[in-house]
């Protein structure tokens, strides 16, 4: 599927194709669920969690296309700092009080990693973060993601404790915590 692809400029061309982040829709749920099953069978969310947060915060979900078909998408959201949702919930409102941008979830089918597509979802991300006025990013990693975000100034968040904890569990072991501060693009 992604034979081809080289970076450029924040857009992935290939065989006079080009991937692209745009923004989520409604149409575009069948194709996430199909995606999160294949990167994340280990953590299932149901549809209705989708179908939340692009209700509440469509700016923060995204859809990487190519050729006319999802390869990829990110989903994002006001949120608190060490008050991470916890794994198939939803989140009722968005926080009055936010001070950073939640990245709920970043999901690239394998043959599209490696394609600079995590990159332009993480700038749009920072660009968004500090559009809104919070100065930071925050994210749950699961441990097979864990080195990516430690590559692009990720760090573990040393606050949270219990509560944060119990959130962490949720997701089930070796989960982490992780921040970034906002970097203007």
């Amino acid at each position: 599927m992604t034979a081809g692809f080289q970076p450029r400029d924040g857009r992935v061309d290939g065989d006079g194709a080009s991937a692209l982040w745009r923004a989520m829709t409604a149409g575009d749920l069948d194709r996430i669920l199909a995606i999160a099953d294949i990167v994340h069978p280990a953590y299932p969310e149901e549809r209705s969690v989708f179908e939340e947060r692009l209700a509440l915060y469509p700016a923060g979900c995204r859809v990487a296309e190519w050729r006319g078909e999802a390869i990829g998408y990110g989903v994002m959201h006001p949120g608190k700092l060490g008050v991470p949702p916890p794994l198939d919930s939803p989140l009722g409102t968005l926080p009055a009080d936010a001070d950073c941008l939640y990245l709920h979830d970043i999901a690239l089918l394998p043959e599209a990693r490696g394609t600079g597509l995590g990159a332009g979802v993480l700038g749009y991300a920072h660009r968004l973060a500090e559009r809104e006025g919070w100065g930071w990013l925050a994210l749950t990693s699961t441990p097979g993601a864990r080195s990516y975000w430690d590559q692009v100034g990720f760090e573990p968040y040393c606050g949270g404790g219990p509560a944060l904890a119990a959130k962490l569990g949720s997701y089930g072991g070796g989960m982490s915590y992780m921040t970034a501060p906002v970097r203007a693009l």
